[in-house]
């Protein structure tokens, strides 16, 4: 596969060894030739590596199964997720959810990315909503000045909203980012 192919989410071998595109960047520097800049995290030692490219580079590419796994459950080190062809349990540590785990609750479906029969990473949808559990009231004339406060959501976590936010309010909140959107209104 070409280099300017590459993506977030996809697998390259390099050196023998499994890496997952995490970022990609098409650098253009003015009179220069463009080249492609990717950051790369190692699948089994979960180091970073960052990696430039000629556009027309190639690139040996690895194949990754998506599922869809429900994820069921937390664990101290982990989660526990059901694969939804084959009903397997997949207990996936903490060390692949990363951050992930804050922004699941049970039954909610993800894409998970596998090789062979080990989940090297999952995918969040790009909004979840969640329901706060506690946040302090809100600032009177707040609304003037744009201050946010801080909001602790079912699963744990710490958002930052709008002084209007109410405990008890379900918001949609950004996995990208990780910031407040919207209310979610109605089911």
């Amino acid at each position: 596969m070409k280099s300017q192919d590459l993506r977030p989410g996809i697998a390259v071998r390099m050196d023998g060894q499994l890496f997952l595109v995490t970022e990609f960047q098409h650098v253009t520097p003015g009179n220069l030739r463009a080249f492609i800049q990717i950051k790369m995290r190692n699948v089994k030692t979960g180091s970073y590596l960052e990696k430039r490219y000629r556009s027309s580079e190639e690139v040996e590419s690895a194949f990754l199964d998506r599922r869809d796994l429900e994820f069921l459950y937390a664990e101290r080190d982990g989660g526990v997720f059901m694969d939804s062809q084959t009903y397997d349990q997949i207990s996936i540590s903490k060390d692949v959810l990363g951050e992930a785990l804050s922004y699941l609750k049970p039954n909610t479906v993800v894409t998970g990315l596998l090789t062979d029969t080990t989940v090297i990473t999952i995918e969040l949808p790009k909004v979840v909503d969640l329901e706060v559990v506690e946040t302090p009231p809100g600032i009177k004339d707040a609304t003037k000045t744009n201050q946010l406060k801080e909001a602790t959501m079912e699963t744990g976590l710490k958002v930052k909203v709008p002084p209007f936010i109410k405990q008890g309010e379900r918001i949609r909140i950004s996995t990208e980012t990780g910031e407040y959107l919207s209310r979610v209104t109605g089911d």
